[in-house]
């Protein structure tokens, strides 16, 4: 019995890499295109982020989500924090398990990954769904909240380790930041972000990365002046209700691209995957039908 959450009809696997192991969720075969599903940061995981939708986006497909380095249950692995250093040690671990093309699908930290794996691994990358992507503002909305978001990122480990494990008891919070109805969030997957919360270590990855592209008075990591050359056929999903990504930056950024575009989904937050999965799932599926 696995001791994490695994979504239904997904088989969990480890794969041995760089001196330790990565957490795989694998499913799914066909002729269709591979899919490959990155979760996003804060307290989360592969689980997490794809519990609703892992299996009917396996259907006719080879699918794959793993727990980045940092998150979940993946150990050993070093841990890294720019998104471009992340998109390389991403397209390894997904080599490693045999898919070499695939549609990227990235929820926010996720797609940001995803964003600099099309710039920099094109010949990997057959598409891109991305759900409320990082990567692309220059501003964490406010200056008031990038200098704290900056602030909290430069906590010594010693005081940010205890105080993201004092993150299960307000848990209900945090998750509510991320949806637009909390009672829309699965109980299983909700026991899991208690469970993720508590974890000895458990902060490790979503830190590294905020470190990496948080600055005093900008974010490092904004990609919206590079994103014209992403020529993968590209959907973003944004829900407008979403608390921590202005959806209006998915939309400038599928003006930019040459082959996207862009969906906004009433009534939903930053987790609309998980939110509104019959939504989320009526808008992709006809998506990766078109890929080849």
């Amino acid at each position: 019995m696995p001791s994490h959450l695994v979504p239904p009809g997904a088989v969990e696997d480890f794969l041995p890499y760089d001196g330790g192991r990565v957490r795989l969720l694998r499913g799914g075969s066909g002729p269709g295109i591979p899919v490959v599903m990155l979760h996003g940061g804060g307290i989360d995981n592969a689980a997490i982020s794809w519990y609703e939708v892992f299996t009917p986006l396996a259907q006719g497909r080879e699918a794959l989500a793993f727990d980045l380095p940092g998150f979940g249950a993946t150990e050993g692995v070093p841990v890294l924090g720019s998104p471009d250093e992340i998109a390389d040690q991403t397209i390894s671990i997904v080599r490693a398990s045999g898919i070499y093309r695939a549609v990227f699908v990235g929820l926010s930290l996720g797609g940001d990954v995803a964003l600099h794996l099309a710039l920099r691994h094109a010949e990997a990358v057959a598409g891109l769904v991305l759900i409320a992507p990082g990567g692309l503002e220059d501003l964490k909305r406010t200056r008031s909240r990038q200098v704290s978001a900056w602030s909290g990122s430069h906590l010594p480990s010693a005081v940010r380790e205890p105080l993201g494990s004092a993150r299960s008891v307000f848990i209900r919070r945090h998750a509510r930041r991320r949806v637009y109805d909390r009672a829309s969030i699965p109980p299983a997957v909700l026991r899991e972000l208690i469970r993720e919360a508590r974890r000895p270590g458990g902060a490790l990855g979503d830190a590294s990365y905020t470190r990496a592209t948080t600055g005093l008075t900008r974010m490092r990591n904004d990609l919206l002046p590079d994103v014209f050359r992403i020529t993968a056929p590209t959907l973003f999903l944004h829900g407008d209700n979403d608390l921590l990504t202005d959806p209006q930056i998915s939309v400038a950024a599928a003006e930019l691209m040459p082959n996207a575009e862009v969906v906004l989904i009433g009534q939903c937050g930053h987790w609309l995957q998980l939110e509104a999965p019959d939504v989320f799932l009526s808008e992709v599926g006809p998506f990766l039908d078109r890929i080849h």
